[in-house]
């Protein structure tokens, strides 16, 4: 399992994400060198302490993401609550209220989407444990512009519905143990 430097990484959970990301982000080095999107389902209307948590955890910084934030390499991004994360180019963020995609804000789908048109071939899209079908619509357009896909195994899931469906969606995915995603990513840091 070997892999050349990409341009960005982003990932998609939502049940059972917590403990998926517990076992990728803080075995990434300091040196990683590609900035890290995550897209996780969290409640509306309460603050995140997704940022705080893997801030503590990781050699990485982890923050929440406001609008027009600048993306840097080695930095791990959180969707906030109740806002879509989208790529302006690959510099920076912005934040959007639209609708909720399939009762979810943040999307998986809206940002992988997003990603696809700005990073195309040198983006490496992950979806992870999740109880809805949000990521199998953006994992597809990734796969579309030629990046690299890659779902967690669905029996390693605390929740299969999302990789299931990722799964069908881009049957041409990579399908990883949480260990080997962690793996392909250490790969990617050289």
């Amino acid at each position: 399992m070997t892999s050349t430097a990409k341009g960005a990484v982003i990932i998609g959970a939502s049940a059972g994400a917590l403990e998926a990301l517990s076992l990728i982000l803080p075995a990434l080095p300091a040196t990683f060198p590609l900035p890290i999107f995550v897209v996780v389902h969290v409640p509306p209307h309460k603050p995140s302490v997704l940022a705080d948590i893997f801030n503590a955890k990781c050699r990485l910084r982890a923050i929440e993401v406001e609008d027009k934030e600048p993306i840097e390499p080695g930095v791990i991004y959180f969707a906030p609550p109740n806002y879509h994360m989208l790529f302006e180019d690959q510099s920076s963020l912005a934040l959007s209220n639209e609708d909720e995609v399939l009762f979810s804000r943040p999307s998986i789908d809206v940002a992988f989407e997003s990603a696809a048109e700005v990073w195309g071939t040198e983006l490496i899209g992950i979806i992870l444990t999740g109880a809805n079908q949000d990521g199998a619509r953006g994992l597809q357009a990734i796969s579309k512009a030629g990046g690299t896909v890659i779902v967690q195994n669905p029996e390693d899931a605390y929740a299969k519905a999302m990789p299931e469906t990722a799964i069908a969606f881009s049957p041409q995915a990579q399908v990883l143990s949480i260990a080997d995603i962690s793996a392909y990513l250490m790969s990617v840091s050289g």
